[in-house]
């Protein structure tokens, strides 16, 4: 289980430092997203990225609307100095460090995330705060992982360590808290909202060019179930299990790239 705290410490500054081989994770992704998220933006306003991270996708659309401005909230202080360097170049957006459902005194136009809506202690709660400051006519656009069966690399780098198939993830908050689409959506129409899920197929790629394996191989051993499970080992173990990795990642390898199958839901979604 990941919580949003968690986001604050040890896994916001695991994932500013790794920012660049995340959003590589993602970049099969990202564009299905961002085309979603332009299709919902106004172009006046204000839109508000929930759990920014390091800003890519707040960035992408401060770039298609600038006379839209743009507001990115993390709760990871280095995420949001990463973020900010990131988007210095762009005068409509700016970012926050906070707790994007409690946006106080905003009316947003949209609310959007790449996979930064799943953390929430009480989803229903924070959903409806954000529900409170959206406008009447307000989109609400966000991304979130499928089934973990659709999701290979959880299961293949986490059993590399261990030797064992990983758990299924249940709807505790974290990574695949919003894996099933019936209980988004009842977690949606008790918050005020209404909306589809629209799943979509994608490579994600743990590591490319020449150095491939061992971008994936430092990727996979920082972040994801893997990582949780080195951490747990004692030195040896974790040498054993760090090989073990490679070698799954190594099966992966091909044409200068670690690739696996993904699958995620890109949710558009109005007030109800």
């Amino acid at each position: 289980m990941t919580l949003a705290y968690d986001w604050a410490g040890r896994v916001g500054d695991t994932w500013a430092d790794e920012w660049r081989r995340t959003d590589l994770s993602f970049a099969n992704l990202s564009p299905h997203l961002n085309a979603a998220i332009l299709n919902a933006a106004p172009e006046t306003g204000i839109a508000v990225d929930i759990g920014c991270g390091a800003g890519g996708t707040a960035i992408a659309l401060a770039a298609a609307r600038p006379a839209l401005t743009v507001l990115g909230i993390d709760l990871s202080k280095n995420l949001v100095e990463a973020a900010r360097k990131r988007g210095a170049a762009y005068p409509n957006l700016r970012f926050e460090v906070g707790d994007a459902s409690e946006l106080g005194g905003i009316t947003a136009g949209l609310l959007f995330s790449r996979h930064g809506v799943m953390f929430f202690d009480d989803p229903v709660a924070a959903f409806s705060r954000l529900r409170q400051a959206a406008t009447a006519d307000a989109h609400l656009v966000f991304s979130c992982f499928r089934d973990v069966t659709l999701n290979p690399w959880v299961i293949e780098t986490g059993a590399a360590v261990t030797g064992a198939t990983p758990q299924k993830p249940g709807t505790s908050p974290g990574p695949f808290a919003f894996a099933d689409a019936e209980h988004v959506r009842s977690i949606l129409q008790a918050s005020g909202w209404t909306g589809q899920a629209q799943p979509v197929d994608y490579t994600y790629r743990a590591g490319e060019g020449e150095h491939a394996l061992d971008e994936a191989l430092a990727l996979f051993s920082r972040i994801g179930p893997a990582a949780a499970r080195l951490r747990e080992l004692d030195d040896a173990a974790r040498e054993v299990g760090r090989q073990r990795l490679r070698d799954v990642l190594a099966a992966r390898l091909s044409n200068d790239a670690v690739d696996f199958p993904a699958s995620a839901w890109i949710w558009s979604c109005r007030p109800a």
